[in-house]
């Protein structure tokens, strides 16, 4: 019998620790942070927020959930096939040659320590085990529980914390291995996935939806007149959000754009990249704990409509515990209860005037979303 839920997590995920500004740490990219930061790091060390803490806190409030519905499962290390369909040979090679080290990658803070490329293969295998889990029929929906995130990885490059871009590898593995003609991948991280839609933006077979908050906003990209290339144009919809927007925004930009393009795509799995960091700690836009049991909704009746129900949520960023902790709780409690009562969302407004620009811009340049 299938289990309600699979969390698919490895204690070795834990392992990739990047440093900050400590002393000991004297490469290039470090010495120009310090360099620019001056004052501001000259008292005591910057600490990198991409910590252990973030996903095992997270993981111990799970292991106090009782409930027979769940299964967990450990994943292996992703390969270098299951990688090299998502990534080229250079970046692979590259990864490899920093197994070991502890070095600032980028100015960005993208960082590695001696644990964090097989915690880069081991996350990517989690999302990749998830998709399976789905596919074979093992659970009805799956959580990959993962870190050093993903959605910031482009082909050939790490960037923004992000070493192996995690959906994107689940996303070839389900149609290498699985057979899945369109795979949809819904992005509700704050941030914008920028290396996500670089991978699939000539892709046909992927449509990617991204909900974010707008330039210069980190990694200031995902205007909404990309709307892909080539083959791919069309399937991706980048929504971008002003500073403070809130629920009622993010759900239009679900209830009037993802939804309908859903439609006519009829995708055979639903990936989502999953970050909690909306929240109003976060700083970008002020999205309620409650409003992921909304979105987590949604997503269910798109998938039982026209994925056989296949649904498989990979964590990414989310940098304040507590919220973290309870947007979670919210989508966790929808995933095992889909007919449960929702929480009540906070009704601003804020954000609904771009969500009705980008669709109406949608409505003109992508075929199947006339109104």
């Amino acid at each position: 019998m299938a289990a309600r839920l699979a969390l698919v997590y490895h204690d070795e995920m834990l392992a990739h620790r990047p440093p900050g500004l400590e002393p000991e740490i004297r490469d290039y990219h470090a010495r120009k942070l310090r360099a620019l930061l001056g004052p501001l790091v000259a008292e005591s060390p910057w600490k990198h927020p991409e910590r252990p803490e973030r996903l095992s806190a997270l993981v111990e409030y799970l292991r106090g959930v009782t409930d027979e519905r769940i299964a967990w499962i450990e994943p292996e290390r992703a390969d270098a096939e299951t990688i090299l369909r998502a990534h080229t040979p250079v970046h692979l090679r590259r990864l490899e040659a920093l197994r070991g080290r502890s070095r600032m990658l980028s100015i960005d803070t993208t960082a590695v320590s001696p644990g964090s490329v097989d915690a880069a293969t081991r996350a990517a295998g989690a999302a990749v085990e998830a998709v399976n889990a789905v596919c074979d029929g093992r659970a009805e929906t799956a959580f990959a529980l993962v870190r050093p995130p993903g959605h910031h990885a482009f082909a050939a490059t790490y960037r923004g914390f992000c070493l192996v871009n995690n959906v994107a590898v689940a996303a070839r593995h389900a149609r290498a291995v699985h057979g899945m003609d369109r795979v949809l991948i819904v992005d509700w991280d704050i941030h914008h996935g920028d290396g996500t839609e670089s991978i699939f933006a000539a892709d046909p077979s992927v449509l990617f939806f991204d909900v974010h908050r707008s330039a210069p906003f980190y990694p200031g990209s995902g205007p909404l007149e990309f709307i892909g290339r080539g083959r791919g144009k069309g399937t991706t919809l980048n929504v971008p959000l002003p500073a403070g927007a809130g629920d009622r925004a993010v759900l239009a930009a679900f209830d009037e754009i993802l939804l309908p393009a859903a439609q006519t795509f009829r995708p055979e799995l639903i990936l989502v990249s999953a970050g909690f960091d909306g929240t109003r700690e976060h700083l970008a836009c002020r999205f309620s704990p409650a409003v992921y049991a909304h979105l987590t909704r949604r997503l269910q009746d798109l998938a039982e409509t026209h994925a056989q129900g296949r649904l498989a949520m990979v964590l990414e960023g989310g940098y304040h515990i507590n919220p973290m902790r309870q947007a979670l709780e919210q989508c966790i409690h929808v995933l095992l209860d889909p007919d449960a009562d929702l929480p009540s969302i906070k009704p601003t407004r804020t954000g609904l005037p771009a969500v009705r620009r980008a669709r109406d811009h949608f409505a003109r340049t992508v075929p199947g979303l006339a109104r």
